[in-house]
């Protein structure tokens, strides 16, 4: 299953970048550079999507 995300992004002023987004509850992550935190954030929101579907059982 494919799915769109809108992620924010954000420099800190330690220098790190954050995301988060809106649709997805619990989706934060960190980063050393944009591309990083773009990777850490993908990885954390199949996580959380894991934990919130992966119980669905598709009927047949």
């Amino acid at each position: 299953m494919e799915r769109l995300l809108n992620i924010h992004i954000e420099k800190l002023p330690e220098g790190v970048y954050l995301a988060t987004s809106d649709e997805l509850q619990g989706l934060v992550a960190q980063g050393w550079t944009v591309a990083e935190t773009l990777e850490i954030a993908s990885d954390v929101a199949i996580k959380l999507m894991e934990l919130q579907y992966g119980d669905c059982k598709l009927p047949g």
